[in-house]
């Protein structure tokens, strides 16, 4: 294409050319004339005038035509030019018109598919860095990158939000100077010193809160081999370090809880066998002491088996429609026996015919265990008041009792295996320590909700809010 339009310029300009050599030889020829011929020298002058007259409108009409041509043909490549220029600035939705002359329109399909492919390159480019960006965002652990130089390059949500960082304000500095915990800093180091992976357990303390992370750092090689940086993964396990505190204070428990009793009935019984159970009044003495040891390892273990049992997910819940009057009537039933003793009364404030689809051996052993632990932390002669009501699509008990409180430091605590608010209380009164904890699985596994309040001195209140219909997943926990 571009060799036409060249050929049709030298044509073009050749033409022209000729013609002007042409007209000049005319006039040569006229002007010499005009000195060798003596004849109407008038007539010879406005000949000559003619002639170049003629001539001169001839050159620009050539000129005119010349410009025409360079026109049509330099028109379109200004256009393809221009829309280079914007390629070349990064506006790949540039395109160029295409004219009627197909010779032309090479060029300009060509540009306008170079514009296509860039765009598409450009939308890839794009959506890839979207996908990464999002991915680096979306993970649960902290990401900080460092260049080879070793400043930040790259920091992600995470990271800013466990270190109370912004991203502008550690971008393109070292890692000494954003203020890391010590621990992280020699992490760092040692990763740039040794070119190696490295990882260790760091404890933080923000804001009066603790928490552990793990940190991971790991250099940058590229597919050469070459150093590209490091990059550093911060996970937050805080929480597996709480489930293994807990596993290890429940492990702690249950043989401290065993032992007690144990011990017990091996002294008792090694004292009954060296001799001590000749005597009538204190082998009697003893061996009651035995049986009432016996039965605390006894209820101890049920419990954490009942314990277990709903935790598995084996566990599930026989639903059916009750009455709860009908629930709190058999649980006061089952627990008369300590309110006499005790010389207690329990008050009812509940509403009639309050029907609701629940596992009803289950919520009497939920109630069972919150009157008894109400009465068992109260005073002779006191009062134990139970609401109930249904609002909407929530059922609503409450367990008010009037005994000694607690404090308010041990409530967020109260429903975690074998925690007392006072152990020697607790164990002199028969309890395990699994009472509450049991309750709260049982609720949770109705989808429900259980909450305390209480007054040191003045008595606890438990609040249970359960669904009054079950959905498709209440059928196990």
């Amino acid at each position: 294409m571009i060799k036409n339009l060249y050929s049709r310029l030298v044509m073009a300009s050749a033409t022209i050319l000729f013609i002007l050599l042409a007209g000049l030889g005319i006039v040569l020829g006229q002007f010499f004339k005009l000195f060798t011929d003596n004849e109407d020298i008038i007539l010879q002058r406005s000949y000559w005038w003619f002639l170049f007259s003629v001539l001169a409108f001839a050159f620009f009409i050539g000129l005119f035509v010349c410009a025409r041509v360079m026109k049509q043909y330099a028109k379109p490549i200004r256009r393809v030019t221009t829309t280079a220029l914007q390629l070349a600035e990064g506006d790949y939705l540039a395109r160029t018109t295409l004219s009627i002359d197909t010779e032309s329109n090479e060029l300009a399909v060509a540009i306008n598919k170079i514009a296509h492919n860039l765009q598409q390159m450009s939308s890839l480019r794009l959506m890839e860095k979207e996908r990464l960006n999002t991915l680096i965002e979306s993970m649960g652990s902290g990401l900080l990158m460092f260049g080879r130089e070793g400043s930040v390059n790259l920091v992600n949500g995470v990271f800013e939000k466990t270190f109370s960082f912004k991203k502008e304000s550690v971008l393109g500095k070292t890692f000494k100077s954003i203020e890391l915990p010590l621990e992280i800093q020699n992490l760092i180091e040692d990763v740039f010193m040794t070119e190696q992976v490295h990882e260790k357990q760091v404890k933080l303390n923000a804001n009066g809160q603790r928490s552990y992370v793990s940190v991971y750092g790991a250099p940058v090689i590229g597919i050469h081999g070459n150093w590209l940086g490091i990059v550093v993964v911060v996970h937050d396990i805080t929480e597996l370090v709480h489930l293994e505190k807990v596993r290890k204070d429940f492990v702690a428990n249950v043989s401290h809880e065993l032992r007690t009793p144990i011990t017990s009935i091996k002294g008792f019984s090694e004292t009954l066998l060296d001799g001590a159970m000749n005597e009538p009044e204190v082998l009697k003495d003893f061996l009651e002491i035995i049986q009432k040891e016996s039965d605390r390892v006894h209820f101890l273990i049920d419990d954490l088996l009942e314990l277990s049992g709903i935790e598995t997910e084996e566990f599930s819940l026989y639903y059916k429609t009750v009455d709860l009057n009908d629930v709190i009537e058999d649980a006061i039933r089952i627990i008369s026996g300590s309110l006499e003793q005790k010389k207690m009364n329990v008050v009812l404030n509940v509403q009639e015919e309050m029907f609701i689809e629940v596992d009803a051996d289950r919520l009497i052993q939920v109630m069972v265990n919150l009157l008894s632990n109400a009465i068992k932390y109260s005073v002779e002669e006191k009062e134990v008041t139970i609401s109930a009501s249904i609002v909407g699509d929530t059922a609503t008990i409450e367990v008010k009792d009037e005994g000694i409180g607690i404090k308010q430091a041990h409530l967020p605590r109260l429903f975690e295996r074998f925690y007392r608010v006072d152990r020697a209380r607790s164990r002199a009164s028969g309890g395990t320590g699994l009472g509450l904890a049991i309750v709260k699985h049982l609720i949770e596994a109705h989808h429900g909700i259980i909450e305390v309040d209480s007054m040191y001195g003045e008595g606890t209140t438990f609040k249970i809010q359960l669904p009054i219909k079950k959905s498709n997943n209440n059928e196990s926990l």
